[in-house]
């Protein structure tokens, strides 16, 4: 092989290169991949913290293991709320591959336009987006069948509700992450939520799992939370309250069903009303739980109160007699009347008859620091200590601003107010020998220990003349019960509306208790506004108070006290208001 004469005769090639230019290429090749293995030991060995911290961000994630809900149950083991699995339907925009068949049959299944759809879709950036939580098993199976590329499901959980509207008021919801919103679900929402666990992963860019890291954590379930509601009592209380809704052309109502040995909360019912199961296009008067939050003012079913106070304090007896005629009084320049004129009445005919001229001169034997402390002991003026959201205090002013007008208005329940869940609970003072007991939406199998406000005698004879009243001759004759002895009382009080009273508005309500001589139940209704034409207690929310004692009774298994035979009303006597 020869040389060309090129590379002989080149003065470049036939140079001798200096030692230390090639020493020095060499030493930069050496530092070079001294300076990447150096970078790598900092990478992968002492400093790779921050590396690993963007690689979490970007792979690593912290599922949630959701704590199962707990139950809500009545006070029978039957279920109010529950927790189903349903599962919940995800995608990843920029992997998403469909036709306009399929997207069109998807958007049909998840009940929504297929234009939300798209727009859902059309963000490519987006690595996740919700399209449909808490589904039907049955629609999340047919979706998973179109088996669309980049649309996932998720396991979720979601509540139900088996009593759906007649009991929503009490039990509540919770939205879709399972955060109670009204109701016991709000109330007890610590309890029955329980505490979520975590689960430390790798994903890859589909969003599948990889890798566990480090230990997972259990999660703790909800606690089932066991009502004093009886879902049957409750039922059939809502049945009755809407058909007297609707019958009476009503606004609307509200029953409350209390237990007088222990307290317990029966049943509580509000109408209108909603479904917990399906809550679209909900309006304020459906969710509003009208026997806790609504107040107004009591009218005639303060004066077993009133009268109760004076025997109290000595001031009059059961027999005392009090004038009436002619059926008004004149006060501070006002005049109270009453619908008829009564006459002569003893104290027992004042509730009978209920006059309102007999209850405000009896009400007028008291100062009003005692016939205050009488009405304040019994819950009035106070928010009731129940674990509900929404319960009101009322208004009860200080009895130092009262003038003599206003005492006498208030002997027969005018100028304060209360909601109708106050009004049940303060009638527990009669029918648990004087004493006003504690409320509670929680099973209790105890009897109540309460607050001692009349005497066992007094409580008694007030218990008597609430039977006279719903008796012939008095104003809550509807309210009679076959086989049960009842007794109670009736109001009707003109709405406020501004400064006034509006015309031709009302509330009627009817507040008692059954068996009357050792009662087993208090039951208060009250029809807001009734329309039909008949506007009194004892005539609109009596039949109601009828047939939800005797219902009530029946299912607890307490035998009749009375004959049963036919109740002929006759010649009832409306209320004065």
């Amino acid at each position: 092989m020869t040389r060309s004469v090129a590379y002989t005769s080149s003065p470049l090639l036939a140079s001798r290169t200096p030692v230390w230019r090639s020493k020095l290429i060499v030493a930069a090749i050496a530092l070079g991949f001294a300076g990447l293995a150096a970078r790598a030991a900092w990478v992968q060995v002492f400093g790779n913290a921050f590396f690993q911290r963007q690689g979490e961000v970007r792979f690593a994630r912290t599922l949630e293991l959701p704590a199962n809900r707990g139950r809500v149950l009545d006070r029978n083991g039957l279920l109010l709320a529950t927790s189903v699995p349903s599962p919940s339907i995800w995608a990843i925009p920029e992997d998403v591959e469909a036709d306009k068949a399929q997207l069109a049959q998807l958007a049909r299944l998840l009940e929504m336009p297929l234009a939300e759809l798209n727009k859902k879709l059309a963000d490519e950036d987006k690595t996740f987006v919700w399209l449909r939580r808490q589904l039907d098993e049955p629609v999340a199976q047919q979706i998973a069948a179109l088996g669309i590329k980049g649309v996932y499901q998720r396991k979720e959980y979601k509540r139900q509700y088996p009593e759906g509207e007649a009991a929503a008021h009490v039990v509540g919801f919770t939205n879709v992450e399972d955060h109670g919103q009204e109701g016991v679900e709000l109330s007890f929402n610590k309890d029955l939520a329980g505490r979520a666990g975590s689960r430390r992963v790798i994903k890859d860019r589909l969003g599948r799992v990889v890798e566990d890291v480090g230990e997972q954590v259990p999660p703790v379930d909800g606690k089932d939370l066991q009502l004093s509601i009886d879902s049957k009592v409750q039922y059939f209380a809502y049945q009755k309250l809407r058909d007297a809704v609707v019958q009476n052309k009503a606004k609307a109502g509200s029953v409350v069903v209390l237990d007088a040995i222990t307290g317990e909360v029966l049943a509580l019912a509000n109408y209108p009303s909603y479904n917990p199961n399906r809550r679209h296009n909900l309006s304020g008067e459906q969710l509003r739980n009208r026997a806790l939050t609504d107040t107004f003012e009591p009218g005639s079913t303060m004066k077993p109160i009133t009268v109760a106070a004076a025997l109290e304090l000595g001031l009059v007896k059961h027999n005392t007699i009090i004038d009436t005629t002619p059926g008004r009084y004149n006060i501070g320049g006002f005049t109270i009347n009453d619908t008829h004129n009564y006459g002569v009445l003893d104290v027992d005919g004042v509730i009978q008859k209920s006059s309102n001229v007999g209850a405000l001169k009896i009400a007028l034997k008291m100062s009003p620091q005692e016939m205050w402390d009488v009405f304040a002991a019994l819950g009035y003026g106070q928010k009731p200590q129940i674990a509900f959201p929404g319960a009101v205090s009322g208004k009860l002013r200080p009895w130092k601003t009262w003038k003599p007008v206003e005492q006498a208005t208030m002997s027969y329940g005018y100028g304060l107010s209360a909601s109708l869940f106050q009004m049940a609970r303060s009638y527990t003072a009669f029918a648990h020998d004087g004493q006003i007991i504690p409320a509670t939406m929680l099973k209790s199998a105890e009897p109540a220990v309460g607050t001692q406000v009349f005497s066992a005698e007094n409580a008694a004879r007030v218990r008597h003349m609430l039977w006279l009243a719903a008796g012939p001759g008095g104003t809550g004759q509807k309210a009679q019960t076959l086989g049960y002895s009842v007794g109670g009382k009736s109001g009707t009080a003109r709405k406020q509306v501004g400064k006034g009273y509006a015309s031709g508005k009302y509330r009627a309500w009817f507040t008692g208790m059954a068996p009357i001589d050792k009662p087993r139940i208090i039951v208060a209704v009250m029809i807001d506004e009734p329309g039909a034409g008949a506007y009194y207690g004892g005539t609109v929310a009596g039949p109601v108070f009828s047939e939800v004692v005797q219902q009530t009774l029946r299912l607890q298994g307490v035998q009749p006290d009375m004959s049963v035979k036919p109740q002929i009303v006759v010649n009832a006597v409306e209320e004065s208001f």
